[in-house]
């Protein structure tokens, strides 16, 4: 059923026979009211009808139609609520917990689903309509005890604290014919340098209104037990001086500063219903005869009203604190709802905290210091942000630094780390009201939120790059194992296992598991950790069908690595370095550090924003080759490790992570200068666990680089394979990217090989085969090969491409290695 209804522009305007039996129609079907409203109502209607019975003082609909300045005109009934990326946010700052007696309005959405705080605070409603005070005509004519009690009813009910000042300093005049009067309040810490007295209003008269007294006052603070006010709050005893320019204590320095002579002042102590002194109240001069003093009677009236006056102060003081927490609690709410409306992404999280706490705060520069697990002493990621950053936001970093610096046992930062106390710099927190403890609560649960966020996030990548390898790959089968087993596996000197010229070119499939089976055997590795014959097979088969047909990353090449940290443990004399826990996660490392390599680099995995990039932020392909190594030596049937105690498998996995992880490049040149430093002062020390750990890292780089180092004839081939599968990343990224790959990707710029290679060689292989030949001669053979090879490639160089600028420019260029892990 539908009913025309035309509405005139003005919600207020007169309704119509049409409108009203609409209305009538409407409310005799509820029905059609409720399924009607739950499937067409706007955000903007709900927020209006929330508020219009709330008993708030205005509608967000009244707003002219709009929140904030948000454009409420689309009220369609598809308008999606923003991300918590893009959501605009009043910052909150410590203003707003100074504005007295009020409270800050609850959040509002927009019609969008934006969510905004309201504008300025309001102070709280009062229906109520204030009293009006008598006259002073009127109050005049009272007796004594009348003008008591009028008096105070005139203040029982106010809790505004400076109109609760002035009426009580006006009534004083009124009570003892004071011309003028001030009220000093106690503030600070009792026992500390910002214990004082500090005057709220200061020369108030009979006639001053509470604007006058506020613009013209000025603050004057009193430091406890120094001058006639600090004397009578220390003591809490009543001064009554006839002439205060004979009285040491007064401070001549007020007249001559207000242009006010004081002649007479009964000043004394406001206590609250304990007896505490809470504050001072000082009349002065009594008005008429000049010089007249205050007299015995002005002081009994005078203590018997501020004896009420001090409870009615120490109430508004006390519905001054209970205000300003319910504003810091809404504040904090509202704060703990925008935190946990960003569960995405950490970074933005933090960006968020750090905006707010800079604000709350008013602080120069914020930071966050994030601990992991995995980050070894180290903070994992840090966050810093800066007072400019606010005015700069679209083009701020919200990224934390990836690489950690800051140690967790040392600093500040270090301490709150290692303690979980909170540190307060008076310099830093400028804010004593603030309740940091209660923001750092909501900021850590909302960070520990999201890091579960990003947890199911890895999770979700880690399942589908799993589905992607198991659709790809398989386990070895029991024929493949028995069939494997009945092979003989001939000596290590029929494959010349031990020469660091050895090529696999000449080997079938067959032989290059036979082989891996003798290098097993021979160093007896099969036997100390009593791995199963049959598992050991089954492991060895799988292995190599988890590598991928690429052009050089494959089997072939793990195998050729593992051949030469064979001929490296058994020609530079390790085993009597290296224990036997040790050389089984050097071979497995080897073996498996390219497990499922795709052809392309981290740099391209990155780029294409591929569920591996998503999985692991660093070391991306190393990562995934140690998760898919762990992967099939967990699965039936591929427990190499089975027979291993508890500890030893901790230590092994550990250091099968580190040598795979080594085979990144970024981390050789991370740690290869402390390598060398130890080699070139010949200190190394194999009981220095660090040391052990350095040699290990740096030998899986000198054999997954040692193709440089292998004959001629043997480098030229492998050049080219790696030359081959580089250009097909090349060709994706022109293709998939539309971007122009880098020199030694770029087909275009296959003359450039011999430049290339040169420059690879001196930059990244020439350094660690001279460290690893100075320390062992056993070693120098990896040394020679790599200077033949540069010769061979310097003659290619001069004959033809030293004279292409490019070549020149690639020369220079770090990022041209053709040949890398």
């Amino acid at each position: 059923m539908i009913l025309p209804l035309e509405r005139d522009s003005d919600p207020g305007f007169p309704a119509d026979d049409d409108y009203l039996k609409v209305e009538q129609w409407l409310d005799n079907h509820p029905d059609f009211v409720q399924d009607y409203f739950s499937r067409k109502a706007t955000r903007t209607l709900i927020d209006g009808w929330l508020y219009e019975h709330s008993g708030s003082v205005e509608s967000p609909v009244a707003i002219g139609g709009s929140l904030l300045g948000y454009d409420m005109s689309s009220t369609g009934s598809n308008s999606k609520a923003s991300s918590g990326a893009n959501t605009p946010v009043r910052k909150i700052s410590t203003q707003e917990f100074e504005k007295r007696g009020q409270i800050l309005k609850p959040m509002v959405f927009t019609v969008d689903g934006v969510p905004s705080f309201l504008g300025s605070a309001t102070s709280l409603p009062d229906n109520s309509p204030p009293k009006p005070r008598r006259r002073r005509s009127e109050l005049k004519v009272l007796d004594e005890r009348e003008l008591m009690y009028e008096l105070l009813l005139d203040i029982c009910n106010d809790l505004d604290m400076t109109s609760l000042y002035h009426k009580i300093l006006q009534n004083v005049s009124l009570l003892l014919g004071a011309d003028r009067c001030s009220l000093f309040l106690v503030e600070g810490e009792k026992n500390t340098s910002d214990f004082c007295l500090c005057s709220k209003l200061f020369d108030v008269s009979i006639r001053s209104t509470v604007q006058d007294s506020t613009r013209l006052s000025q603050e004057i603070r009193v430091p406890w037990g120094t001058g006639i006010v600090g004397h009578v709050a220390m003591t809490g005893e009543v001064l009554n001086i006839p002439d205060a320019y004979e009285d040491p204590r007064f401070n001549k320095e007020i007249d001559r500063m207000t242009g006010y002579k004081t002649d007479t002042i009964l000043s004394m102590p406001v206590k609250d219903f304990n007896g505490h002194v809470i504050g001072v109240a000082q009349a002065i001069n009594k008005t008429g005869r000049k010089h007249k003093p205050f007299n015995e009677h002005d002081e009994r009236v005078f203590k018997s009203y501020l004896a009420f006056c001090g409870i009615g102060i120490n109430n508004a003081q006390m519905y001054e604190r209970s205000v300003l927490e319910n504003r810091r609690n809404q504040v904090l709410l509202d704060l703990a709802w925008l935190i946990f409306e960003e569960q995405s992404n950490v970074a933005r999280l933090i960006h968020k905290i750090m905006l707010h706490t800079q604000s709350l705060l008013r602080c120069q520069r914020c930071q966050v210091l994030l601990v992991d697990e995995t980050s070894q002493g180290k903070f994992s990621q840090i966050f810093d942000f800066q007072v400019g950053d606010i005015e700069n936001d679209d083009s701020y970093r919200h990224e934390g630094n990836q690489e950690s610096r800051f140690p967790l046992n040392i600093g500040i930062t270090g301490h709150v780390a290692a303690t979980g106390e909170t540190l307060n710099l008076p310099d830093a927190y400028l804010d004593t009201r603030f309740n940091s403890d209660a923001f750092a609560v909501f900021c850590g649960m909302g960070i520990n939120n999201t890091h579960m966020y990003e947890k199911a996030v890895r999770a979700m990548a880690r399942q589908r790059v799993a589905l992607e390898i198991l659709s790809y790959h398989s386990s070895a089968t029991f024929e493949e194992v028995q069939r494997l087993k009945k092979m003989n596996v001939p000596l290590v000197h029929q494959y010349s296992l031990t020469d660091y010229h050895f090529s696999d070119f000449n080997l079938d499939d067959d032989d290059t598991l036979k082989a891996t089976v003798r290098m097993f055997l021979d160093l007896r590795l099969i036997e100390k950790f009593r791995i199963s014959y049959d598992v050991f097979l089954k492991w060895l088969l799988t292995v190599k069908k988890n590598y991928r047909s690429v052009a050089y990353h494959n089997w072939r090449h793990a195998f050729n690595v593992t051949q030469t940290m064979f001929t490296m443990i058994l020609h530079g004399r390790l085993n009597n370095v290296l224990n036997d826990l040790e050389s089984l996660a050097l071979l497995v490392g080897c073996l498996s550090h390219d497990l499922d390599h795709r052809g392309t680099n981290n740099q391209f995995q990155i780029k294409t924003m591929s569920p591996l990039a998503q999985l692991y932020s660093t070391s991306t392909m190393e990562r995934h080759h140690f998760d898919h190594c762990l992967m099939i030596i967990n699965t039936k049937g591929n427990e190499i490790f089975a027979n291993l105690n508890e500890d030893d498998y901790k230590t092994l996995v550990s250091m099968l992570e580190e040598a795979i992880l080594a085979t990144d490049l970024a981390l050789y040149f991370k740690n290869r200068c402390e390598f060398f430093h130890v080699v070139d002062r010949d200190a190394l020390n194999w009981s220095d666990e660090r040391q052990r750990s350095l040699l290990r890292g740096m030998m899986m780089t000198a054999c997954d680089l040692s193709a440089i180092t292998k004959p001629w004839k043997i480098q030229q081939k492998v050049a080219e394979l790696i030359a081959s599968e580089f250009f097909e990343q090349g060709d994706l990224e022109k293709k998939e990217l539309k971007e122009k790959p880098i020199d030694m990707m770029d087909r275009d710029k296959e003359s450039l090989i011999p430049v290339m290679q040169i420059s690879f060689i001196d930059s990244i292989c020439l350094p660690i085969y001279q460290a690893f030949a100075k320390f062992n001669d056993g070693f120098k053979p990896l040394l020679d090969g790599c200077l033949s090879n540069r010769q061979q490639w310097q003659q290619l160089a001069e004959n033809g491409t030293s004279e292409n600028k490019d070549a020149e420019d690639s020369e220079n260029n770090t990022d041209g290695q053709i040949i890398s892990s």
